[in-house]
């Protein structure tokens, strides 16, 4: 017996895989088993309506999309979302970089775990955040404590982002709750915004990479931010792919990150017209006037763009 089997027979909760490539699925089982969920039944994505209805309730369904066609996947997709909102099962998704536009076009806001490339630690953390189950309590909590943190970071910048833009409507009077003053009354001629400023702002944080480690100063909040900013004055779209790739950290993480800003009213999704399989990711009005305020503060400080 190996020890995955015996968390099987200890475990309450039933893990439906579906997965085509056999290495995939064989990590999807190993997960499941080692976040102490009992894996159920095993399907591909062909016939995938006919056999989901054919299954019985799954409290966890664990997708592995790797070498499964786009096209497929586009049909498949809101089918598990279907099926995980009606069995109130915990979806967790893993895809190569390539599927990621499809994957999110379809599960990103949703009730989705999305797993971009990501190593079996990963995906048995978002088994076991997902069933808060035992055996890994400590993962979870970890786990559960950076999500925390991500969430109040968040926040934090979308009420500095809203204070900006309150200031910078507010005819040069203090907001006295906000740490942030208002440009003086004389001075209150409004300062352009140029792309190639905010631009300017992304290639020195990037090139100050090359200096010193990147991952000590990870905001990927703000690099998501600006390129977002700058790609609005410069009329112009950014899928999610590219945004991933605009924070600078792993697709996974910046999933999260896309997510928790959309929840904090700065982002939002616009279906792309010319594709149908593919989104964008715009600023909301809060998110556009924040870094219009920002911009505004930090140039009539004579001050250059973080």
């Amino acid at each position: 017996m190996t020890e995955f089997e015996g968390f099987d027979r200890q475990a309450t909760r039933r893990a439906l895989i579906v997965a085509d490539d056999m290495i995939a699925r064989e990590d999807a089982v190993t997960a499941a088993r080692a976040a102490g969920v009992a894996v159920g039944d095993s399907i591909g994505f062909a016939g995938l309506a006919a056999a989901l209805d054919a299954l019985p309730h799954a409290d966890v369904l664990v997708v592995e999309a790797a070498g499964v066609a786009l096209d497929v996947l586009d049909v498949a997709l809101p089918l598990l979302a279907e099926r995980a909102t009606r069995d109130r099962a915990l979806l967790v998704v893993g895809f190569p970089l390539d599927a990621l536009d499809v994957v999110t076009l379809h599960l990103l806001g949703g009730p989705a775990t999305l797993l971009c490339e990501a190593g079996p630690e990963e995906r048995v953390a978002a088994i076991m955040v997902g069933g808060a189950l035992g055996n890994g309590v400590q993962a979870v909590e970890r786990d559960a404590e950076r999500l925390r943190r991500l969430n109040a970071e968040v926040a934090r910048i979308a009420e500095a982002l809203l204070k900006l833009s309150r200031d910078g409507a507010s005819d040069g009077v203090r907001d006295r709750s906000s740490d942030f003053a208002a440009p003086p009354a004389d001075d209150a001629a409004p300062v352009e915004i140029s792309a190639a400023t905010v631009r300017g702002a992304i290639r020195a944080r990037r090139m100050r990479d090359q200096f010193v480690p990147g991952d000590l100063f990870a905001d990927p909040a703000w690099d998501m931010l600006l390129d977002l900013f700058a790609a609005r004055l410069e009329g112009s779209s950014v899928s999610v792919s590219s945004l991933c790739i605009a924070a600078a950290v792993p697709p996974t993480t910046a999933l999260r990150w896309i997510t928790t800003l959309t929840d904090a009213g700065l982002l939002m999704r616009r279906e792309d017209p010319s594709d149908r399989r593919r989104a964008f990711i715009v600023l909301t009005a809060r998110g556009v006037a924040g870094m219009q305020g920002y911009g505004q503060a930090v140039a009539k400080a004579g001050l250059g763009w973080a």
